[in-house]
């Protein structure tokens, strides 16, 4: 058995995030599941191993890509960032593909039900994802940033109410995988977010934006 063999899906895709595309391509969670190895996603899904890890090569080989190195950010830096981008994303998009949603159920629900479940789980995952948000800006992002900063600093670090920092953190992971599922499920229902024949622009509007949002969730 090789080391690549042996690699978890969420090591490929940190290093390298055009491998995500790889992993998409066979329905691979690479986010909230990836701390499964390629032999156990393609024992799973019934994969060549060598036929995936060759794919994954093929995309590692390229040279025209920079992957922004997000590993080797200072932490209040990775912060800032992910409030900014991330976070003001799903704030500023998951009201519009709500209202998108509602007039997709009136107007095509009649003939496709299915409307109405993805309806229920996306707002579902937008109002989660905003008390998720609120948790990691007040409580999480904060200690963090004063961790750096009593770093810099040389000063003692007061003990925060929850104990060990791994204890949020390992709060948020919990919440991501849970919003994974759902999305697994949106894209189930969706047929892989591509609208019917009679769908009109707004149903693939719709759609597309609902898969812009998961790729963006699973960037996060």
């Amino acid at each position: 058995m090789t080391f690549l063999e042996t690699k978890t899906i969420g090591s490929f895709v940190a290093e390298d995030y055009r491998t995500a595309a790889v992993f998409q391509k066979y329905k691979i969670d690479f986010c909230c599941k990836g701390g499964k190895t390629i032999d156990e996603v393609c024992a799973n899904k019934h994969i060549e191993v060598n036929r995936l890890l060759n794919e994954l090569e093929n995309v590692v080989s390229q040279n025209s890509y920079q992957q922004i190195d997000f590993q080797n950010w200072p932490l209040d830096l990775l912060v800032d960032y992910i409030i900014k981008k991330h976070h003001r994303y799903i704030k500023q998009t998951a009201p519009a593909l709500m209202q998108y949603l509602d007039k997709l159920c009136k107007v095509h629900g009649g003939n496709h039900p299915e409307l109405f479940k993805i309806r229920e789980e996306f707002n579902a995952s937008a109002n989660e994802l905003l008390m998720h948000m609120k948790k990691e800006e007040m409580i999480l992002f904060p200690y963090i940033s004063k961790m750096i900063s009593t770093k810099n600093n040389n000063e003692l670090l007061d003990q925060p109410g929850f104990g060990s920092v791994e204890n949020p953190i390992k709060m948020m992971m919990e919440e991501h995988e849970i919003e994974g599922e759902r999305f697994e499920k949106i894209t189930e229902l969706s047929n892989n977010y591509n609208a019917p024949a009679d769908g009109c622009s707004t149903y693939k509007v719709t759609y597309s934006l609902l898969k812009e949002f998961e790729d963006d969730l699973h960037l996060h």
